[in-house]
């Protein structure tokens, strides 16, 4: 059994809670637009094993350190992560039949920004793009995913709100 824990779309923003939800995973995936490597590098204190892709803004180390597309296996699901991927019925060019060929249980990508947790009857395939975890972007709402992998099952899946810290003013006494 795996924890597993997914954010996308840091673009350098780091937060001192994806510490702290993110804290008993087994495996940290990040499905790029990391931003600076640093991100990458607090992800290694927190979990075991981080695995990550490059997105359209990674260049310099990040670029050299990360591919744009990772397949792997865990606890029997064969997964594949991302950047642009899209989401069933709209994936981007080429996406469909680099999942099918390769016999994906789990699609994770990121890139729009947008929670999606979906299941793809076609390809019975479970489709997760965690939202944006970082703060440059146009979403309102920053997220991160957590799900539990148990011998070929996926399951427990958690979508973790990141609210916008209270705006504390101080008075002025004059």
């Amino acid at each position: 059994m795996k924890r597993i824990g997914i954010l996308s779309d840091t673009h350098s923003c780091w937060d001192e809670r994806y510490e702290r939800h993110f804290s008993g995973c087994d495996e940290i995936w990040h499905a790029g637009d990391i931003g600076d490597i640093s991100i990458m590098q607090r992800l290694e204190e927190i979990a075991p094993v981080v695995r990550a892709v490059a997105g359209n803004i990674d260049h310099g180390t990040v670029r050299r350190k990360y591919k744009e597309l990772e397949i792997f296996e865990i606890e029997g699901v064969k997964v594949m992560l991302t950047h642009i991927g899209g989401y069933p019925g709209k994936y981007s060019p080429g996406i469909k039949s680099l999942l099918r060929q390769n016999g994906i249980n789990l699609f994770v990508d990121g890139h729009s920004h947008i929670l999606k947790v979906m299941f793809d009857r076609e390809l019975e395939m479970l489709h997760i793009n965690p939202g944006a975890a970082g703060t440059q972007g146009w979403q309102q709402q920053r997220t991160l995913v957590t799900l539990v992998i148990d011998n070929g099952t996926m399951k427990d899946l958690q979508v973790i709100e990141l609210t916008k810290p209270a705006f504390k003013k101080t008075a002025s006494t004059r």
